[in-house]
């Protein structure tokens, strides 16, 4: 994918140029040219990367969960999964692409995985919404976890979202129904559940498929009630203020482990997700193995207790 740097990165941006313009003069010149000079400047990006990533303010995080380089769902799928088959349709009015979901094998066993995609083109984008689901979105996610309950499979949901659709086509058809009934399946599972916050976790939008057993975060994703554009508009009436929003809401994966919401930050490498693809959902593999195995020998209503206990507990900090 082509490079694309954040407002933060510009410096790195200035120091890959350099090497990539050197890259370009050692291809015309004698071999080895260059070298030194290139491996020096590698070495000093690198430091570079460490030092800005290492002391990223929420505002900047916000930035990286929203890279249009990070992995998405169908990333996760294709890395993670064998013998993915998608199902399609809420079985009332249609099939909304925002959310993906179909049956698949985790490490040799069966699963059912669902999640949003946000697209990588303009077209894909379209196509998914951006990753805002619909009512029949939500729908479909609950005839999926339905299915998963009936044939005792465990549900494994990538949340990436800036919220649910909020157009009027949307709120005709039982926008608020349709993510609250979402939300109600994924806490009456009697399987096992594990969800992954891999960018944006919006709003209701991601609640409705976060439900689950076990909630984990990657390092740089947020998680809110609402973005920190809509809660600066709302609080200020200035959308310019989301940074500030952003400092105030705790929605980094550090403050919301610390207030019970989530259950586990599952690390990233140097320079984010969007750096190292592979890398990044290699540590979703081994976090995701690591919880399914955890709950694996829990029957219906363990599972049933162990996720009311782990909802209640939030904001509790005794």
């Amino acid at each position: 994918m082509a490079a694309h740097y954040l407002d933060f990165e510009k410096p790195i941006a200035d120091l890959e140029a350099k090497i990539e313009e050197l890259s370009l003069l050692s291809a015309s010149a004698s071999a080895g040219s260059f070298d030194s000079e290139i491996e020096g400047l590698r070495k000093k990006a690198d430091q570079l990367r460490r030092k800005t990533y290492a002391v990223l303010d929420p505002w900047m995080k916000t930035q990286v969960a929203r890279h249009p380089n990070r992995p998405h769902f169908v990333d996760y799928v294709a890395g993670l999964f064998e013998d993915f088959t998608e199902l399609r349709g809420d079985r009332q009015f249609g099939d909304d692409q925002a959310i993906l979901g179909g049956l698949a094998r985790f490490n040799g066993a069966p699963v059912v995985v669902m999640g949003q995609e946000k697209g990588h083109d303009t077209a894909s984008r379209l196509t998914h919404n951006f990753g805002m689901a619909r009512p029949e979105g939500y729908r479909k996610a609950a005839r999926l976890m339905d299915l998963a309950d009936r044939f005792g499979l465990p549900v494994v949901t990538f949340v990436d979202t800036a919220g649910a659709y909020p157009g009027l086509g949307a709120e005709e058809r039982g926008q608020a129904e349709a993510i609250a009934r979402s939300t109600e399946r994924g806490l009456t599972l009697g399987v096992p559940s594990v969800a992954v916050i891999t960018g944006e976790g919006g709003s209701g939008g991601a609640i409705a498929i976060a439900a689950a057993s076990r909630v984990l975060m990657l390092e740089h994703s947020i998680y809110s009630v609402i973005s920190p554009e809509g809660a600066a508009g709302i609080l200020w009436r200035d959308g310019a203020r989301a940074k500030d929003a952003a400092m105030a809401m705790k929605i980094t994966a550090p403050d919301l482990l610390g207030l019970k919401i989530i259950d586990r930050i599952i690390p990233e490498p140097v320079g984010g997700a969007h750096i190292d693809r592979e890398g990044a959902i290699a540590n979703v593999k081994e976090a995701l193995s690591e919880e399914l195995a955890a709950l694996a020998d829990l029957d219906a209503d363990a599972v049933r207790r162990a996720r009311a206990d782990r909802f209640y507990a939030i904001g509790r900090m005794s």
